[in-house]
């Protein structure tokens, strides 16, 4: 874009008038003349660059303004509807949640945002559910009883009905290079039998880590059983329903395992249980084969329900093909037993920033200052579960990701970290991200806090031996598996952290307010830079 270089009145004219007559000097006096005549031109062309200069710097807005509008009273008004006890811990896939997102929806209608998903506020995405139908284990035609003799993992388990006349005991199951439990023995389309390491209280000799179910179930499929018993001491009332899940499809098929009691395991077994229990720890354990009518039973049901991420648009201007993401996750915990896990910090304070920002930007639009770039508004469910609403907005982007100049994402920004003994706790922020995959984001960043805000950014998690990992844990992580640099503002855990004390009125407002117009002036940055954030460093394994 040109610039035209204004001139201030009356300068051209006076410098004219001052060259005319310097030209009209005598001869004599030739060499004065000429270093007037350069010292007069050298005076014009720095005035006139300083006059450009102050046309420049009045074009470009001050966002000081508009970061005003986000307030401490904004703030705790969103937080406090959001964190209410009528959104019910906002669970994935609820009606808590289905609560939150047509309020936040509302919100993004009410300040002017366009629908960020085509022509919709919302971009639901598929969640799924395993319920129940059917469960049952007989020995010798005596039903059990089911999370007292035996129990089943409904997610793992598929449906599956059998008749055995008799089961394999395979020791604990093992299957290593210093010792194999199956060696030697035909499995396929049997019954195995196994017992489990909270049997015995510690570890399995020859196993360098407790040799859990799913190794036994791994090596149990690889000898080709058709189903697995294991014995435990962990019986608990099988699940009606199970989690949540986004995949229905896997490669693999979970083998069927039921979980059965010790006292279940003597009947099988018989009178030799505690001698073959203790020679099973020996290397020189062999299977055997145990007579017994066994019947298992197991029927579910695939419950389709749907969340949502709810998406609000900011068209730019000269740059409106470009884009800035401002993310944050607004599900939680929901209540169990009729407690509720509010999610106030967790991340009702990210919600409500994000809103307050795009009522700041929109503000700023209202004014003839809106962004060069676009910006996606966006709060994302399904993070407790595993980032579900972000991992789908990567696979399904509604703007391209190649056009994305950066993602920044707000996730606990509400609260001080009492494990932080160290500087001004009252004036930080953990900022994570800006140095993995742009060289231009933390200069930039650094440069915004320095110039507006003044706060201590804290580097803490950008460490890659960060035990926490937190830098994998929020849903920037989906757009950097994409490329997109990124940006993740946290204050750290709390011990109210995924508790139901963690409540709107332990927030501090005043931090909130400042770390969000911190996040302001940097988007604010982003969004109206020349270019594009290069994407010039590789991405961390």
């Amino acid at each position: 874009m040109t610039i035209p270089i204004p001139v201030i009145p009356g300068t051209f004219q006076f410098f004219t008038a001052v060259l005319q007559k310097a030209e009209m000097h005598p001869m004599g006096q030739s060499s004065s003349r000429i270093h007037l005549l350069c010292g007069m031109k050298r005076l014009i062309f720095l005035l006139f660059i300083l006059s450009a200069s102050t046309a420049w710097s009045q074009r470009i807005p001050n966002p000081r303004p508009f970061a005003k509008s986000i307030t401490v009273e904004n703030l705790r008004r969103q937080l406090f509807t959001i964190a209410d006890a009528e959104m019910e811990g906002r669970e994935t896939a609820t009606e808590g949640q289905r609560k939150a997102a047509n309020y936040i929806e509302n919100e993004f209608r009410s300040l002017g945002l366009s629908p960020g998903n085509k022509d919709r506020y919302q971009m639901y995405f598929p969640v799924f559910i395993d319920s129940l139908l059917e469960l049952s284990f007989s020995l010798n035609n005596m039903p059990r009883v089911a999370g007292e003799d035996f129990t089943v993992n409904v997610s793992s388990s598929h449906p599956a009905a059998f008749r055995f006349s008799e089961a394999v005991l395979a020791g604990y199951g093992r299957s290593s290079a210093a010792h194999d439990d199956y060696k030697g023995t035909d499995l396929k389309g049997k019954l195995v039998m196994v017992w489990s390491d909270d049997t015995t209280g510690s570890r399995m000799p020859g196993t360098p880590v407790r040799y859990n179910s799913y190794a036994q179930e791994a090596t149990a499929v690889k000898n080709g059983a058709a189903a697995l018993l294991v014995i435990s001491n962990n019986i608990t009332p099988p699940a009606v329903k199970s989690n949540m899940f986004v995949n229905p499809y896997q490669k693999t098929q979970r083998l069927p395992t039921y979980y059965i009691s010790e006292k279940l395991a003597r009947e099988i077994i018989g009178s030799r249980y505690n001698e073959l229990k203790a020679s099973a720890r020996q290397e020189t354990f062999v299977t055997q084969t145990i007579g017994a009518e066994i019947a298992l039973t197991f029927n579910k049901s695939l419950v389709h329900l749907q969340s949502s991420n709810v998406l609000g648009l900011l068209e730019g201007t000269d740059l409106k093909d470009e884009y800035v993401v401002l993310t944050a996750h607004y599900d939680h915990l929901g209540k169990r037993n009729g407690t509720i896990w509010f999610g106030a910090d967790d991340d009702g304070s990210g919600t409500s920033a994000v809103i307050e920002l795009a009522r700041a930007f929109t503000k700023a639009r209202a004014a003839g200052r809106g962004p060069r770039r676009s910006i996606l508004f966006m709060t994302v469910s399904g993070e407790e579960k595993g980032l579900w609403g972000s991992d789908y907005y990567s696979e399904h982007p509604a703007l391209p990701l190649d056009k994305t100049s950066v993602s920044l994402n707000i996730d606990m920004i509400g609260r001080i970290d009492p494990g932080r003994n160290y500087g001004d706790s009252t004036n930080y922020v953990y900022v994570i991200g800006d140095d993995k995959l742009s060289s231009d984001l933390k200069p930039i960043s650094e440069s915004i806090n320095k110039k507006y805000s003044k706060l201590e950014l804290d580097y803490k998690y950008n460490d890659p031996q960060d035990p926490e990992r937190i830098y994998y844990r929020s849903d920037h992580y989906n757009f950097a598996k994409k490329g997109v640099p990124v940006i993740f503002y946290f204050s750290g855990l709390h011990p109210d952290y995924h508790k139901p004390s963690d409540t709107p009125e332990k927030i501090n407002f005043t931090l909130l307010q400042k770390r969000t117009q911190f996040i302001f002036f940097t988007a604010w940055e982003m969004a109206n830079r020349n270019d594009m954030l290069k994407r010039d460093i590789p991405l961390p394994e």
